[in-house]
C-alpha cells in the first residue's frame, strides 16, 4: 500500500543518516574499512571512523548504497521547519539553497552579525540588535548617505516602511576591481521572494541638472546584498559620478517603492 511504501522509504533513508551531523550520506558514498558510513562534509574533518574508530583511509566506495540512494526520495534538510518536499539526492542541494523554510540570516551587510532565525523574527532582531538603523515611513523617501569620501569599504543602511512591509536600503562602497572604488545601491524586502515580486523600486540620483535612475524588483533578504553586488544587479556608480551628485560629501538617493 501507499502508506507502507512511504514508511518503507523513510526506514531506508534512515540508514543513510550520518552519525555525526544527522544529515544524509549521499553519493559519492564512502565507507570505513568496517563498512560504516559518514557524509563527505564530516569525513573531511575526521581522522577516524566515528562509529568504530577505525581508519577512514584508503577511501572505499559503497556502490550498492549509491544505487539505493539513487532510487530513494530524501526529505529536504528543512523538513523540521515545515518543508514537505522529498527529492532525488541530485536535486537536494539546489532546492535547499532556495527553500522558503531555510532560516533567514541577518540582512545587515558585512559578516559581523551571525544571527539567523525565522522571517517573523528578522524585524525584532533588527530593532533590538541594530538600533542605529533609521526607519523612514512612506513610499517616497530620501536616503542620505553621509561622508561618502571615507576611505576603504563602507556601507550605509536604512529601513523604509510602506505598504505594510519593511524594506532595507543598502549603499555599499567597495573595490570590486583593484584600485577602482564603486558604489552599489540596492533595495531588499524583509520578506519572501514571492512577496518581493509584488513590488518595484526606483533609485534616483538628482542634482546639478543631472539625473541617474535605476528601477528593479527588490530582492528578498533570503538572497541578500552580496549576490546583487556580485552580479551588478543594482544601481552601480563610481566615485566620480558620486561627486557629481554629492553635496559636501553627502549623497542623497531618492527611493520610491511601488506595488506592481
Amino acid at each position: 500500500t501507499e502508506e507502507y511504501k512511504h514508511s518503507d522509504a523513510s526506514e531506508l533513508t534512515a540508514l543513510f543518516e550520518c552519525p555525526v551531523c544527522f544529515d544524509y550520506v549521499l553519493p559519492p558514498i564512502l565507507q570505513c574499512q568496517a563498512g560504516h558510513l559518514v557524509c563527505n562534509q564530516c569525513r573531511q574533518k575526521l581522522s577516524c571512523c566515528p562509529t568504530c574508530r577505525g581508519p577512514l583511509t584508503p577511501s572505499i566506495r559503497n556502490l550498492a548504497m549509491e544505487k539505493v540512494a539513487s532510487n530513494l526520495p530524501f526529505p529536504c534538510k528543512y523538513s523540521s521547519a515545515g518543508c514537505g518536499l522529498s527529492l532525488h539526492h541530485s536535486e537536494k542541494p539546489e532546492h535547499e539553497e532556495v527553500c522558503e523554510f531555510r532560516p533567514y540570516t541577518c540582512p545587515c551587510p558585512g559578516a559581523t552579525c551571525k544571527w539567523h532565525g525565522s522571517l517573523e523574527a528578522v524585524m525584532p532582531h533588527l530593532m533590538h540588535t541594530h538600533k542605529s538603523i533609521t526607519t523612514l515611513q512612506g513610499e517616497d523617501i530620501v536616503f542620505l548617505a553621509t561622508d561618502i569620501n571615507l576611505p576603504g569599504a563602507v556601507d550605509w543602511v536604512m529601513m523604509q516602511s510602506c505598504f505594510s512591509h519593511h524594506f532595507m536600503l543598502v549603499l555599499e562602497k567597495q573595490e570590486k576591481y583593484e584600485g577602482h572604488q564603486q558604489f552599489f545601491a540596492v533595495v531588499l524586502l524583509i520578506g519572501t521572494r514571492k512577496q518581493a515580486e509584488n513590488f518595484a523600486y526606483r533609485l534616483e540620483l538628482n542634482g546639478n541638472r543631472r539625473r541617474l535612475t535605476w528601477e528593479a524588483t527588490p530582492r528578498s533578504i533570503h538572497d541578500g546584498v552580496a549576490a546583487a553586488i556580485l552580479n551588478s544587479d543594482c544601481l552601480v556608480f563610481d566615485t566620480s559620478i558620486a561627486h557629481l551628485f554629492a553635496d559636501n560629501g553627502n549623497l542623497g538617493i531618492n527611493v520610491t517603492i511601488s506595488m506592481c
